[in-house]
């Protein structure tokens, strides 16, 4: 592989006047907008109070915003993780069949699906699950505690074995290149950072903190999710923790 495949990607990707992608929208093959596990145990999240737990004025959060990478032994509240749940990329409203989420996203597609390695949540077993977003409900996809494989695979940043909950944001490629073809690519990473900073300012209103990695072991990750890396995969994570 050429090492300048980086570089190949950003000039191949670039829009250029009169040369924009032709062709038209095939609405019959547009994949799901949304991942469920039919059949998975699940448990409902309280729901989310942004008005009572969100109420730090943001000029406030971002100040004192930073990474965070020693947690303190006290686990995190059911509470806690539904409001970080939708503070991230949550529905904040249904409007004439579209369901609104919480951060931006290129032509509305959201590519971008959350799980959570509960590490130390009061109440939730162990084990790494995945969010529905549309009932705002997480689905077991993994039982047992996965702390020690996950910073493992996360390059072995130990900390995020301390964190009592690690966020993994994987993408749904075909969602985005449905519409944007090769250069959706470029808008499945953006996408995925409004998230991450969505749950950084989220988790300083409610007095927590957290750390935004990237550098990880795709494949022991995608492993870990029981993802093929290829149609779905790992793109970024976020330890969190008091």
């Amino acid at each position: 592989m050429s090492e300048s495949y980086g570089d190949q990607f950003q000039s191949l990707s670039k829009y250029q006047r009169g040369r924009l992608p032709a062709g038209r929208l095939d609405w019959a093959r547009r994949p799901p907008a949304f991942k469920s596990y039919p059949g998975a145990p699940r448990v409902a999240l309280p729901p989310p109070d942004p008005a009572a737990s969100l109420a730090r004025p943001l000029g406030d959060a971002l100040r004192a915003r930073r990474s965070v990478r020693s947690y303190s032994p006290r686990s995190l509240s059911t509470a806690e993780l539904s409001t970080l749940l939708w503070a991230s990329q949550g529905i904040s409203r249904l409007e004439q069949g579209f369901a609104f989420r919480t951060a931006p996203s290129a032509g509305a597609l959201y590519p971008i699906e959350t799980y959570v390695s509960a590490q130390n949540v009061a109440g939730l077993e162990a084990g790494l699950y995945h969010h529905d977003v549309r009932e705002h409900a997480l689905e077991l996809v993994r039982p047992g505690d996965p702390r020690h494989s996950l910073a493992r695979a996360a390059l072995d940043q130990d900390f995020l074995a301390a964190a009592p909950a690690v966020f993994v944001w994987t993408a749904v490629f075909a969602r985005s290149k449905w519409k944007y073809r090769q250069r959706a690519y470029r808008y499945v990473y953006l996408d995925a950072g409004h998230i991450a900073q969505n749950l950084a300012l989220a988790a300083v209103a409610l007095g927590l903190g957290s750390c935004q990695i990237a550098a990880l072991y795709d494949d022991e990750v995608n492993g870990l999710l029981g993802l093929d890396g290829v149609e779905e995969s790992v793109v970024y994570m976020s330890a969190v923790g008091r």
